[in-house]
């Protein structure tokens, strides 16, 4: 039997989910392991419902590395492009859980995607993704996808660790003369590898995601603890965040990564970086993934679409 529905959650279908969760939160990250966590993801990405048709999707290679990708195009018109970076704690993610994701955001946005199957940990710890993320967007910006139809602004946007990812890309890409996207969203990123918010601690369980799944795929991606506040790893310990593209900032009110993508959009506008931020109340982590499940976590979702949609025609 279920316990009571909470009602802090955004709708029934989102709170019957959690409730579910709490009365059966499964084996922990760190007693399954990269290769179980993946296998289970798996499971769950055929048991979702397919994503909406698309008018052309291609599975390629991009960069010198030939880093693998899966490009959504909505229709035959020139279109800009959408750097997408899944999330999954560095270790688990890949084309297929975001593949839903990435065609609602092709759709609603009218913009081409790009998503990136980057390299994971612990196979390939850090910074084996960020170099996989930085060659995506340069062959981008060079012209590597003109070919396909694609012209115009390149943005770059990531989810949960794939929000860390386009957050450190930026930032190297700045350091490194660019060229920079002409924009990043980063949905519920994680910005503090330390785990030392306050959110953290209060949302540390109970809600989906636990802060200790959370520093399990942080120890799997960076094994040394005094690496985890390095600027190239956790970007809100960066010492500059001017000169970085203008950006979307969305957290999750009930998410133990809150707090560190709240300070993360603080400390942007504080640096003069143009930002929309907004924390999605009565919300948990992963609402992009979650549309099938709780109409208000679509709807969430459709938000975010529309923030992109909205940046693009400014920075096109």
């Amino acid at each position: 039997m279920t316990g009571p529905i909470d009602p802090s959650l955004a709708d029934a279908e989102l709170a019957s989910f959690i409730e579910a969760v709490r009365q059966d939160p499964g084996r922990p990250a760190r007693a399954m392991g990269a290769a179980e966590l993946r296998r289970a993801q798996r499971l769950r990405a055929e048991a979702r419902p397919p994503g909406p048709e698309i008018a052309h999707v291609e599975d390629l290679t991009v960069g010198p590395a030939a880093v693998g990708a899966r490009l959504y195009r909505p229709s035959a018109a020139i279109r800009p492009l959408v750097v997408f970076l899944h999330g999954g704690m560095w270790t688990i993610g890949d084309l297929e859980s975001h593949d839903r994701a990435c065609r609602r955001l092709a759709l609603s946005t009218g913009a081409a995607v790009l998503s990136v199957d980057f390299r994971r940990a612990p196979e390939h710890p850090w910074p084996a993704a960020v170099d996989d993320c930085v060659d995506a967007i340069r062959w981008a910006a060079a012209g590597g996808a003109s070919s396909a139809g694609i012209a115009g602004p390149t943005v770059v946007m990531g989810d949960s660790s794939g929000g860390n990812l386009a957050a450190l890309a930026c930032l190297r890409l700045r350091d490194e003369g660019g060229p920079l996207p002409a924009a990043q969203i980063l949905v519920y990123p994680n910005t503090d590898l330390t785990l030392s918010s306050s959110s953290a601690r209060s949302k540390a369980t109970g809600w989906g995601l636990t802060t200790d799944d959370v520093a399990w795929g942080a120890e799997q991606w960076v094994p040394d603890p005094s690496r985890r506040a390095a600027p190239g790893v956790s970007p809100l310990y960066a010492a500059d965040l001017g000169g970085l593209p203008p950006t979307v900032v969305v957290t999750a009110e009930h998410d133990p990564l809150r707090d560190e993508g709240d300070a993360y959009a603080a400390r942007l506008a504080a640096a003069h970086v143009p930002v929309r931020h907004r924390c999605e109340a009565a919300m948990v982590h992963g609402f992009l993934t979650l549309d099938t499940l709780s109409p208000a976590a679509a709807a969430a979702g459709e938000r975010v679409f529309a923030d992109v949609a909205d940046l693009l025609d400014r920075v096109g």
